[in-house]
């Protein structure tokens, strides 16, 4: 058994990232749908389909609980995934509880893809947890390509980041949340955009946490998740492996590259 993580590209990393700190030897298959992204150009009927292949394959390798690691995915997708399949599926939401919570100000950022933003997830947790806070949605055109390509920091992507950011700053936002998977990539250009006072809200840990309680909760055993490799987590991508090699390496430059594979699906 595994634990199945997949995303429109590379950004899902992010969360695999944290997945791989509280379950550091339990076997994972992550999917990148690479030739696909980005997703949130895409119709919901589209994603939903991408959705369900994903979703075949890695129930193939057994899947035995599935993190939909990618924002617009999760908006479009989870209802249909979970009224279709039996297992467990952990999305993503924007964090933008915690940011409403702790805001000093009463303004804050949400820097997500057309997809999320435009999704049911995010107009509820607004309504639910930020609705007596100015909340300044902004769509980051541009920022998933740019992650795409490896692309995480320098000039071109400070001024792109500075188009969404700075509207926030200059009506006073203090928390800036980030809701799309590819955006923590650019965590250190987003900082030197934002300055020291602004805190960015990152919910990759929260849901690396989440996985595992869900694990507990459905009773999985995690004994029989321990990989028996070298090297727990093989990789699959539907563009050419290059790309996500290279991000995975630079979170863990001991991945084998024979734990990289090109599919089509």
């Amino acid at each position: 058994m595994c634990i199945g993580v997949f995303d429109s590209g590379v950004g899902g990393l992010s969360v695999w990232r944290e997945i791989i700190k509280v379950l550091p030897e339990t076997s994972i298959t992550y999917f990148s749908d690479s030739a696909y992204c980005p997703y949130g150009n895409r119709s919901q009927q589209e994603i939903i389909e991408r959705a369900y292949l994903i979703t075949d394959f890695l129930l193939s390798k057994e899947a035995a609980v599935i993190v939909v690691a990618c924002n617009t995915a999760t908006a479009a997708a989870i209802k249909a995934l979970r009224e279709k399949y039996r297992i467990p599926f952990i999305g993503m939401e924007p964090a933008v509880k915690p940011a409403a919570l702790h805001s000093k100000s009463g303004t804050i950022g949400v820097l997500a893809t057309r997809g999320t933003l435009n999704g049911n997830h995010f107009h509820a947790s607004v309504e639910r947890f930020a609705s007596d806070v100015n909340v300044i949605a902004k769509v980051g055109e541009g920022l998933v390509e740019l992650v795409e390509s490896g692309e995480t920091s320098g000039v071109k992507v400070k001024e792109l980041l500075k188009i969404y950011i700075n509207p926030m700053l200059e009506q006073g936002a203090d928390h800036i949340v980030l809701g799309c998977t590819h955006y923590p990539f650019l965590l250190e250009s987003i900082k030197e955009v934002a300055g020291d006072n602004v805190v960015i809200v990152d919910p990759a840990p929260a849901i690396a946490l989440r996985t595992l309680n869900v694990i507990s909760e459905n009773i999985i055993p995690l004994s029989e998740m321990i990989s028996k490799d070298v090297y727990p987590t093989t990789f699959y991508t539907t563009a050419p492996t290059g790309t996500l090699m290279m991000m995975a390496h630079r979170i863990d430059p001991d991945i084998p590259d024979k734990n990289f594979n090109k599919i089509e699906i």
